[in-house]
């Protein structure tokens, strides 16, 4: 007999818990990057004279490594009850990657079409982080709204 009380507790996938860590490290990541160039922009440094690159460099990598321990720590913290992605993880994650990848298609032309502009490379380059950050947001958010909902059938 279960009553109104009831609490069930959902179990969350460790393909889940990962997208969480994914989407929080990339918005993350990304705001420390911004941190660090949009103030030089706002002080009127010349666009030559912007250091964006080692900013850019050290925000992925420091992303990178921010996902692998923010992965630890929640299983450390919240076991998963396997590490085996099943049939829903894996459509999940194909659903997540076709969405996302849209923004890795979009930020090679804007780079392309940039180039042939010839648009000063700090420009190329913001153009491309973005859409890669913008990517992994978009395949995060694809990802948790089809563990919540389910995958759609079209």
């Amino acid at each position: 007999m279960s009553s109104i009380l009831d609490i069930r507790e959902e179990t969350v996938s460790y393909e889940e818990k990962g997208t969480w860590v994914f989407l929080v490290v990339a918005i993350t990541g990304y705001g420390v990057y911004l941190a660090l160039v949009l103030p030089q922009l706002a002080a009127g440094t010349a666009i030559d004279d912007v250091d964006y690159a080692g900013p850019m460099l050290w925000t992925i990598g420091g992303a990178i490594v921010a996902a692998i321990i923010g992965r630890i720590v929640l299983e450390i913290v919240s076991p998963s009850e396997t590490r085996s992605p099943d049939v829903r993880d894996r459509e999940i994650d194909r659903l997540g990657d076709r969405v996302g990848n849209s923004f890795v298609v979009i930020g090679a032309l804007a780079a392309l079409a940039l180039a042939m502009l010839q648009v000063h490379w700090f420009w190329i380059a913001n153009a491309v982080y973005l859409c890669f950050v913008l990517s992994a947001v978009l395949l995060s958010i694809t990802k948790l709204v089809a563990y919540r909902k389910g995958v759609p059938t079209w």
